[in-house]
């Protein structure tokens, strides 16, 4: 059997600064530690820090009620109005957000303050995409498939900016803002999918249109692992979703020539290595 694990497979450089800079704080020793929701949607590597004594905030209820104690922002961002609270609080702030996310930020804030209505291509339920409408100040439209972009009616000429989160499927975003802009308003679109996403995507794709078994590691709140795995659907009927190696077992690669890994931006490399080794050997 033939084992193709793609290169851009793993951790991102947001995720992996953000979770360097938790460690960093269990190193440290330092008391009452919490991450503002799971630092990434990992659930191996979310059980291994609470071990550890960093705990995790759910709520914004949860942060309320805190009163000291040191808060770290987890790389998808939050908010203007938690960065607020946490500091009308007296709580210290580690900020990891992912810088690509900050520059979402600035965007929309910038927009906001134009007057301009801000279009987000991403899924409104994510983090991410929570923390940007947070940074909008006006009107802000959340847009995630064709149906939406379709029904999507604003005053003629209106003044729009587009951004997207930075793990949209890339494609998506273009058919997005083509029927976005076939309205007639006055738009500036920003691509703001990052690289990392973009390639690992684009590779992804690449090795599941020559495997005949393709392998997504990560972890099931993952969004861009989810987005991997319907990329790699496409090209490959036999693809699976794994969040380790033991979940492999229920399926017989016995017949199977060529296997393909990838993983998304929130798995870590112990895992996707263990995946690597074994897949030939177990099957």
């Amino acid at each position: 059997m033939e084992v193709i694990l793609a290169k851009t497979a793993g951790f991102c450089f947001g995720v992996k600064r953000a979770v360097d800079k938790v460690y960093e704080q269990v190193d440290s020793g330092k008391p009452d530690v919490y991450t503002f929701g799971p630092i990434i949607h990992n659930e191996e590597v979310v059980r291994d820090l609470e071990e550890k004594g960093i705990h995790v905030l759910h709520t914004e209820e949860e942060l309320c009620r805190l009163t000291q104690g040191t808060v770290i922002i987890r790389s998808h961002g939050v908010s203007r109005r938690i960065y607020e609270l946490m500091e009308k609080n007296g709580l210290e702030v580690i900020d990891a957000t992912c810088p690509f996310v900050k520059k979402i930020h600035r965007i929309v804030q910038e927009a906001g303050n134009r007057g301009d209505t801000v279009i987000i291509a991403g899924s409104r339920a994510h983090p991410e995409v929570e923390g940007i409408v947070g940074w909008c100040g006006g009107q802000a439209w959340v847009v995630e498939n064709r149906e939406e972009a379709e029904k999507l009616d604003l005053e003629a000429g209106a003044q729009v900016t587009i951004v997207a989160q930075t793990t949209f499927n890339y494609n998506k975003f273009k058919d997005l803002v083509e029927i976005i802009l076939k309205k007639g308003y006055n738009s500036s679109v920003v691509n703001t999918i990052c690289n990392a996403t973009q390639e690992r995507q684009e590779e992804a794709s690449r090795i599941a249109a020559q495997a005949d078994a393709m392998i997504v590691v990560g972890g099931r709140h993952s969004s861009n692992t989810q987005k991997l795995f319907e990329i790699c659907k496409k090209e490959c009927e036999n693809t699976y979703y794994i969040q380790t190696f033991g979940d492999l077992t229920e399926h017989d690669f016995q017949t199977v020539r060529t296997v393909g890994i990838t993983a998304g931006a929130s798995t870590p490399k112990n895992i996707i290595e263990e995946v690597h080794t074994n897949v030939r050997i177990k099957f």
